[in-house]
């Protein structure tokens, strides 16, 4: 009975409420039947519990006892007062005893209220002054108002404000709200803010640089020396990655941190790293029609292109501050653990410790950024193909973010630009110009979001036991959805590792007079490209109409949109087919909201044995020979297989786009080791 004691101890720390399966596995294992090992563990549980509530009636009595003594000594004092001056009793003459207690509530209060004043001073940059007067100030209520001098946290004007720095709540046990001190949010910003201050900080000795000179890793030791662990410490069997980049980017400070501080704005400015984002509460919008000192909660779905690896959810606090003329500095900081104590909550799957970037405006209109990425992660969800990319900081790391800036900004000025070249070989106007954007930025986020496993999609994943893990296949029915066919998508994707570098891969997938060696569309011919629109300084930075190069223009019927991209972090390609009709309507400047696509495509990433040996535009240059390197390359297709949205989906349709993924994979495989 020992054993089994011993044995069904050590699975309930694992499981306490195990399912029939595992019930099922102990029994066998133990020679007992399933209903007594789920006695067992029903017993065991109700133990924990007595167990647990005789732990709390323990503290709470303890708790009781030490309440009593201080109010005993309270009354005392209150009864026999003594003079600060002489030490003697003091003499109250007409003042009661209430008086008297709201004597010792104010002289409270004034700590408190100085206290929160040397937290302002920290969180704003500048004196904060606190009441002079020696009024009696009523007891605090739920919404902590406290009248400041000068500047507060609330709607931060330059005059004198009311705080309404509370009640705030955080979700409590069966989804009540539970009321939280908003104090904990700001002190928890002016420490994570202290710690990019000085992860940022050039020849930190919190940052080691490899042999070569290049790639930056952080110093384990120096940063626990440094920095006190201000989410609490890390959760078992999490990992930490950490990373620091430096670029010039193509934007104004004020323009980059209003871009930041809007959630909508900053999705938009990382397309296929954030999947989605927004501003769940605002506790400060800043100060005197500025960002500086502004403060609000985030919630953001961070992804890697590729099904092996899962969508991060990360709850946070974002919080700006100016540092000086045209320096800014912007940090996020985890807050699950700061609403929920030491222990994080089961669900979450990443934490995001101090990050951000520090912004400094260059005199010719751009901007030097240091970005700095750090978190702490569940690797055991992640699959063995991407866990060194991720631990090398490219799948998350600061070199993508600033990677994707750049090229976003980049792409941004030159669409802007009234001198922009545009290789058109029909008639394309400045409103189809704009129409047709719009389009290809619908056909990448719908692409990103069949690929990864984000909500802002509603897929249903199916689980074929003939595919294999590494495929993912999901399923919805689009019924009356503006720019989507109805009936029933598949959507399947799956990732591998090709023995080539990513940009001879990326060159390949993109050059169309070898499109038919992998593409089915291209019926064995090569594509023309129609249209040429570029979004950056390279030509592979762009978005492309493609047709059949035919002798017979009336066969036809059908055109390829694409874009694609490539940077120090990887590269993509998207396209959808679309008919002749629907795009000359856009390339007129009709509405493309209403044109229905599918998109497929694919995502290329270094496979992070060789770092940041990758080289786009030279600035990035680590001298590295990258030999024996390869890369990893993630292939989905979106498909329409019944055009009627309540019909069901079959095992034939499933196999299908199986074969396809298959079929495509092999084709590339074959074409790579060949050339």
């Amino acid at each position: 009975m020992g054993v089994i004691f011993l044995c069904c101890d050590s699975c309930f720390k694992e499981w306490p409420h195990p399912d029939e399966k595992q019930r099922l596995d102990l029994s066998r294992k133990l020679n007992l039947e399933p209903r007594q090992v789920k006695f067992w563990f029903q017993n065991r549980r109700t133990q924990m519990k007595n167990q647990l509530e005789r732990h709390e009636n323990v503290m709470l009595r303890q708790e009781n006892d030490k309440l009593r003594v201080e109010n005993v000594a309270i009354k005392d004092a209150v009864r026999n007062p003594i003079c600060n001056h002489c030490g003697g009793v003091a003499m109250l003459g007409n003042i009661t005893i209430e008086e008297n207690q709201l004597r010792v509530e104010n002289a409270q209060l004034r700590d408190e209220l100085s206290r929160i004043c040397g937290l302002a001073e920290k969180f704003l940059g500048r004196p904060v002054t606190p009441l002079a007067s020696p009024i009696a100030l009523p007891r605090p209520s739920s919404n902590l108002e406290l009248e400041v001098a000068g500047n507060g946290f609330g709607g931060l004007s330059s005059g004198g404000t009311s705080l309404p720095m509370g009640p705030l709540t955080r979700p409590g046990m069966m989804g009540v709200e539970k009321p939280f001190n908003s104090s904990v949010f700001v002190e928890l910003a002016v420490t994570a803010m202290d710690e990019l201050l000085r992860l940022a900080q050039a020849d930190s000795p919190i940052w080691m640089t490899s042999l070569d000179g290049g790639k930056e890793t952080l110093n384990p030791v120096e940063y626990m020396r440094t920095f006190s662990p201000c989410i609490g410490l890390k959760p078992s069997g999490f990992v930490t990655e950490a990373s620091r980049e430096t670029g010039i980017v193509m934007i104004n400070s004020l323009a980059l941190v209003e871009t930041l501080m809007d959630g909508s704005r900053w999705a938009q400015m990382f397309p296929c790293v954030i999947a989605k984002a927004s501003t769940t509460d605002v506790l400060s919008s800043g100060i005197g029609r500025t960002r500086h000192g502004a403060l609000q909660l985030m919630h953001a779905e961070f992804q890697v292109l590729s099904p092996l690896v899962p969508v991060r959810q990360v709850k946070f606090l974002r919080f700006c501050k100016q540092h000086g003329e045209g320096l800014w500095a912007v940090v996020d900081v985890s807050i699950d653990t700061a609403l929920d104590g030491a222990s994080i909550n089961s669900f979450v799957n990443c934490r995001r410790l101090p990050s951000g970037c520090v912004v400094q405006d260059l005199s010719n209109g751009y901007t030097r950024v240091t970005w700095i990425e750090h978190s702490e992660y569940d690797e055991s969800a992640v699959h063995y193909l991407y866990r060194s990319l991720l631990s090398s900081g490219l799948g998350f790391g600061a070199l993508r973010w600033l990677a994707t800036l750049q090229r976003q900004c980049e792409s941004i000025a030159i669409l802007l630009s009234s001198t922009v070249p545009c290789e058109d070989h029909s008639v394309l106007t400045q409103a189809g110009r704009r129409s047709l954007l719009q389009l290809t930025n619908r056909m990448r986020d719908n692409f990103c979001a069949g690929v990864c496993a984000s909500t802002v999609r509603m897929w249903n994943r199916l689980h074929v036991a003939s595919l294999g893990e590494d495929v993912k296949v999901m399923t919805r029915k689009s019924m009356n959805i503006p720019g989507e066919p109805p009936g029933v998508i598949l959507s399947a994707a799956t990732s591998v590792w090709m023995p080539i570098m990513h940009q001879q891969l990326f060159s390949f997938l993109r050059d169309e007079r070898q499109r038919s060696k992998w593409d089915i569309l291209s019926n064995g011919g090569p594509m023309q490209e129609m249209i040429h629109i570029p979004k950056g300084q390279t030509s592979s930075n762009c978005v492309s109409l493609l047709r059949l190069n035919t002798r017979n223009q009336n066969d036809n019927t059908m055109l390829i949109l694409q874009e694609t991209w490539a940077d120090a972090s990887g590269s993509l390609i998207v396209y959808a087919p679309l008919d002749v009709a629907s795009m000359r309507a856009v390339m007129t400047g009709g509405d493309s909201s209403f044109v229905a696509l599918l998109p497929s495509g694919f995502a290329i990433v270094p496979d992070g044995s060789s770092g940041y040996g990758d080289d786009w535009s030279g600035k990035l240059a680590r001298g590295s020979s990258n030999k024996g390197s390869g890369s990893l390359l993630t292939v989905a297709f979106q498909i329409l297989v019944n055009s009627l949205p309540m019909a069901k989906l079959n095992v034939e349709s499933v196999e299908t786009v199986n074969s396809l993924l298959s079929c495509t994979i092999n084709k590339i495989k074959s074409a790579v080791s060949s050339a």
